[in-house]
């Protein structure tokens, strides 16, 4: 009898996770006996809901709002690129017993916007808002795709400038408030906040699209959230949510756990279809 190996998502909201519905397709896909649930888990109850995750033979976990950060510190080793963003959002446990933590966010931002979507990341000016745990994944492998200075914009000013500080020995980046960003404009711009999930937006000015420019909703919806609409309104050539990058994402963490990657065009497709109906 083939063992069913167990891995889960954890985050504050989780109900709307299409997290295993994902990993249910890639495990069909490609074969794999496992299970992948969803389990509302607090800040406060991370450490003790991880411990009795993987006491009770559990194998992987995603990590997503407000959980990255401190994944990062509960993580008994990081790889590269966590130790970068200094936030995990996939654990994985070792033969050892110990966990490693990983962070898989970036290169399914990178994947999304270059392979599905033909964004020329090279030659974009890019505005990151939010100085969080979901954008200190994506800051490093998007230096390393653009040519140009990077801006962080947070309600917090301080908080943008010291997440900006910890990059720069890799490129320009710049942190900032909000209102410092009257008569600038940027080819992408991506929500970091979690804001859309409740259905707001951070103080934008209205001029903020270059032309052809491109809107990015690290969030996702069956419905439009704030931040694609608000591209929308502002002539975005392209306003796009999440959802490619979450598929993409998963892609990478059931490599890491499995090591076989599965397809993502089709599931790209297919959850597309299903919310547009």
């Amino acid at each position: 009898m083939t063992s069913i190996d167990h891995y889960a998502v954890f985050g504050s909201p989780i109900k709307h996770s299409k997290s295993p519905r994902i990993h249910k397709i890639f495990a069909t896909q490609t074969e794999q006996a496992i299970v992948y649930a969803a389990q509302e888990v607090t800040a406060e109850q991370f450490s003790s809901a991880v411990s009795t995750f993987f006491d009770h033979d559990g194998k992987g976990l995603n990590c997503t709002i407000p959980l990255k950060e401190i994944a990062w510190t509960y993580a008994d080793s990081k790889t590269a690129r966590a130790q970068t963003a200094k936030a995990v959002n996939t654990l994985i446990k070792q033969n050892d017993g110990s966990i490693l933590g990983d962070n898989t966010d970036g290169i399914g931002l990178i994947t999304d916007l270059i392979n599905n979507h033909n964004i020329n990341l090279a030659e974009s000016r890019i505005l990151i808002l939010g100085a969080g745990g979901a954008s200190r994944g994506i800051i490093g492998p998007l230096l390393e795709q653009s040519k140009h200075p990077i801006m962080i914009a947070n309600r917090t000013i301080d908080k943008a400038v010291n997440l900006a500080a910890e990059f720069v020995h890799k490129n320009t980046v710049k942190g900032c408030g909000f209102s410092d960003l009257r008569n600038q404009q940027f080819d992408l711009i991506i929500n970091a906040t979690s804001l859309s999930l409740t259905g707001q937006l951070p103080p934008l000015p209205d001029d903020l699209v270059a032309k052809n420019g491109v809107c990015y909703d690290l969030a996702y919806s069956n419905e439009p959230t704030a931040f694609v609409r608000w591209g929308q309104q502002n002539n975005a050539l392209k306003s796009l949510d999440g959802l490619g990058m979450l598929i993409e994402q998963a892609a990478e963490a059931f490599f890491i756990w499995r090591g076989i990657r599965p397809k993502t065009s089709p599931v790209i497709e297919l959850l597309n279809a299903e919310r547009n109906t």
